[in-house]
């Protein structure tokens, strides 16, 4: 019997094998933030026990962090406090910290990537749920706790038991403005919320081939929000041609070797899974959420289905819904364009290239966040940064922002915002705010005309 990608990346980074216990899995890459930090290092210290591998750890801030003034002394206390305590336990411990001003600052699972730090075959982990963006790289990254946090720190390995296998494939085109945060959004409203639980899913067929590296790390992004511990593509010459040359990717003289190694690593063909599901391209259109959970959504043109379920309509009444109702042509107020799953610079070409020329509604409050400096840079070199503010979008500055209303950057409450972030969860981006998910192009669209309208129908 073949073996899976999983199977491949897992078993070659298990130390050992405790008896009837959870494996002993060896870290590659471990990501750290602001955030969820503290009490991992505060754990060591308390044991007075070093940081073992400190050159495998890549630090940013992007959480808590202002996108406005960056340059400025933080003027929330929370926000200063953490990144303070961030750039201490950093220079304590010999990690080098990508801080606020600094060139390779910006969101965690942004960064990775972008830098070529994230690579095929690698174990990654982040005390951030969103750890799966990097298994488009054909690497197995997943979120962890605090406490398993401060395991890595002080062994670059972690306890934890082999999940098991699932394969979702998507074969044939998609229609024209379907872009891939409809592809999981779909899958998610298909599948539901826990149809991953236990489960690493390995996304698969042409629709997975085709996409760029930006749209993979968009579907595993959201793996988690299937309630997946994690998703992978298998690595390919798309693969290959988005790492080599960045600034951490591997040498010349390695190079021959690690794709030679990387070309090993898809599932052979007669590997087996614990799960399978199929799905075709044809049937995805522009999807929105019109619930509570990303699992909660439906094609714009759709109608929100009927449930007698009572947390399905406690759902509703949170979001001013009711059940039949269309919301294609929904007024809205608000659109944020960013978060972990949709802030690279294909995004905002995408967003640009529609805006061009236009001018946002009047009513709309439309903010653009790149995912890191970089992206921000190139945002301004590529003169996208003037066709948005010339149609009266706000341009900030790396961070999470409205993704989580972890800082200034919240949605009012009542308030519609069409957002590109991964979760639409009660108060998400804001006390009351009501959040409908959806794909960078649907979210411009929507400030554009001030209403949630069908791109294709455009």
């Amino acid at each position: 019997m073949g073996e899976t990608l999983f199977d491949k990346v897992w078993d070659s980074h298990v130390v050992d094998q405790l008896e009837d216990g959870p494996d002993i899995l060896y870290i590659d890459k471990h990501l750290i933030h602001e955030v969820t930090s503290p009490q991992a290092f505060s754990a060591l210290n308390d044991k007075d026990i070093p940081v073992f591998r400190p050159q495998q750890i890549v630090a940013t801030v992007d959480h808590n962090v202002p996108t406005l003034n960056q340059h400025l002394p933080i003027k929330d206390e929370l926000s200063r406090n953490q990144v303070a305590k961030l750039r201490k336990n950093c220079e304590e411990h010999d990690i080098e910290l990508y801080g606020l001003g600094h060139p390779y600052q910006g969101i965690v699972h942004v960064i990775g990537p972008e830098l070529g730090i994230t690579q095929p075959g690698m174990t990654m982990v982040c005390g951030d749920s969103h750890t799966s963006t990097h298994g488009a790289f054909g690497s197995i990254a997943f979120g962890i706790g605090t406490s398993q946090v401060a395991q890595v720190f002080a062994s670059q390995c972690l306890l934890v038991s082999k999940p098991k296998s699932m394969r979702i494939t998507v074969d044939g085109e998609l229609k024209n403005g379907v872009h891939p945060k409809d592809v999981i959004l779909y899958i998610i409203a298909r599948l539901g919320t826990d149809s991953g639980t236990g489960y690493f899913v390995e996304y698969a067929g042409k629709v997975f081939e085709n996409m760029s590296m930006e749209g993979r790390m968009t579907v595993c992004n959201m793996s988690i929000e299937m309630g997946a511990r994690g998703g992978m593509i298998a690595p390919d010459q798309t693969t290959y041609d988005y790492i080599e040359g960045r600034e951490f990717a591997p040498s010349q003289a390695e190079w021959q070797q690690k794709i030679k190694n990387w070309k090993s690593l898809p599932s052979d063909p007669n590997a087996s899974f614990d799960k399978e599901y199929c799905f075709d391209a044809a049937e995805i259109s522009p999807m929105i959420t019109y619930g509570t959970n990303p699992g909660m959504g439906i094609g714009i043109q759709e109608q929100i289905p009927s449930s007698q379920n009572e947390s399905f309509q406690k759902s509703l009444d949170y979001m001013g819904f009711n059940q039949g109702d269309t919301l294609n042509n929904l007024p809205i107020n608000y659109v944020f364009i960013g978060s972990c799953t949709n802030s690279r610079i294909e995004d905002f070409r995408v967003a640009s290239a529609y805006v061009k020329g236009k001018k946002k509604a009047e009513n709309v409050n439309a903010l653009i966040v790149p995912g890191s400096q970089q992206v921000a840079k190139q945002i301004q070199d590529e003169g996208l940064g003037i066709i948005f503010e010339e149609a009266g979008f706000l341009i900030r500055q790396p961070g999470c922002s409205a993704c989580l209303a972890m800082n200034d950057d919240k949605i009012p409450a009542g308030e519609y915002c069409v957002s590109t972030s991964n979760r639409n969860f009660e108060g998400r981006q804001g006390p009351g705010a009501r959040t409908i998910l959806a794909s960078p192009l649907t979210a411009v669209a929507a400030a554009i005309e001030g209403k949630i309208v069908d791109i294709t129908q455009l």
